[in-house]
């Protein structure tokens, strides 16, 4: 039964990706058929994060009533219905309130699944699953890749997603009772009757005040936001620096999730062997070497590609082990707190980092993302250091 329900999650996780890079594999085609300006994925990704900053942050409260299952089953309904009606949006503006629901289900289900792999299982696990996450993001390219050139309608893509993500959660609403019963046999869980007589959520305030809270929030923004800029706009970033097609560039965003995909599954055959801190610097410094392959003077387009291979490559260990980490840095009775606001930050990470360099495009060309990108780089890297520091004092 505990395989079974690793099963499930691992599709919970598969469908956590697949809406995540359909915006960047279908935008070079959707906004000149929505006469607005390319800068406008930006307005959709910041009405998305919205949604995700506000479940996130309820996060803690909500899956203390519900429970991890019902959150998941709940949220993944909530995505497919909003890629549904995203399918079938007229305008813009109507493509801009199905966003809402998509945002809400989202964050949501980030939160309190992350948490539940944080707690129950090891780290080769946690990045087992998160290269799920990546599968999704490098089979919904390929999903609008093929709606877009065979069928020749952005539309369809979403709609064969949408179907789905629908399939997915019937599963995992089938999936309930192991969950129940994972719950009924361990103690400090979120859904032991138990614990729950004697832990309550934290508040917001409760949380961020906690030591070494706001160094995680902002690692967790500048590096979501650096895998948003880059999961967004290499498509047009390719478009522009290569003069490749907008159905060529729609394989291209599949690149850095192909990158993610395949480091985060060879960094499950290490991941318990090197401890969390290790594993993220790793990635950091893959990343740092992807960023600069990506800045390609040469006529060469295959090292622009094998550049945004290697930033994927880079950022696969690190959001992974910044979560597994978590329980033990903030004690487990805090974790689902935590995850909460690092889910929350990482969020305003895409809602302010993604859309601004959307501005920069916009104004200028989308040519600066290597440079862009490198500046958020630094700063999570130092706040990762900084984290380290503080808490090999503490241990003294």
């Amino acid at each position: 039964m505990a395989n079974l329900l690793l099963a499930v999650i691992y599709l919970a996780f598969i469908s956590l990706g697949l809406p995540d890079s359909l915006m960047g594999s279908a935008w070079p085609t959707m906004y000149p058929q929505f006469n607005v300006p390319v800068s406008y994925a930006g307005i959709v990704q910041f009405i998305i994060t919205a949604g995700t900053i506000v479940s996130s942050l309820l996060s803690d409260r909500i899956t203390f009533k519900l429970g991890a299952g019902k959150v998941t089953a709940i949220s993944v309904a909530m995505t497919a219905v909003a890629l549904l009606g995203f399918s079938f949006s007229p305008s813009f503006w109507v493509l801009a309130l199905w966003a809402i629901p998509y945002g809400l289900g989202a964050g949501a289900i980030d939160a309190a699944l992350n948490n539940y792999v944080a707690l129950h299982y090891s780290s080769r696990h946690m990045s087992w699953l998160h290269a799920m996450w990546g599968v999704g993001t490098v089979i919904s390219p390929n999903i609008m890749a093929y709606a877009l050139v065979h069928q020749h309608q952005w539309q369809l893509g979403y709609r064969y997603v949408s179907f789905i993500q629908i399939g997915i959660s019937l599963l995992i609403v089938a999936s309930l009772p192991l969950w129940i019963k994972r719950n009924n046999s361990e103690t400090n869980t979120e859904d032991d009757p138990n614990h729950k007589e004697t832990a309550k959520p934290l508040s917001l305030i409760q949380t961020i005040s906690l030591p070494m809270a706001k160094e995680v929030m902002i690692m967790f923004l500048c590096y979501c936001g650096l895998e948003g800029t880059a999961g967004l706009w290499a498509s047009t970033y390719a478009m522009q620096s290569r003069g490749i097609s907008a159905e060529d560039a729609a394989t291209w965003a599949s690149y850095f999730f192909l990158g993610i995909t395949g480091g985060r599954l060879a960094s499950g055959f290490i991941a318990d062997k090197l401890n969390d801190a290790r594993m993220i610097r790793l990635g950091a410094l893959i990343l740092g070497i992807g960023i600069l392959v990506t800045v390609n003077p040469t006529p060469w387009t295959f090292i622009t590609m094998i550049g945004l291979i290697l930033i994927g490559v880079g950022c696969a260990p690190i959001y992974p082990s910044i979560i597994h980490s978590t329980p033990a840095i903030f004690g487990e009775d805090k974790s689902q707190a935590i995850i909460g606001v690092q889910m929350a930050s990482a969020y305003i990470g895409y809602l302010v980092v993604v859309p601004v360099f959307g501005l920069i495009a916009r104004a200028s060309s989308a040519l600066w993302m290597p440079l862009y990108m490198l500046v958020f780089f630094v700063l999570m890297i130092t706040m990762h250091e900084y984290i380290q520091r503080k808490r090999s004092i503490q241990s003294k």
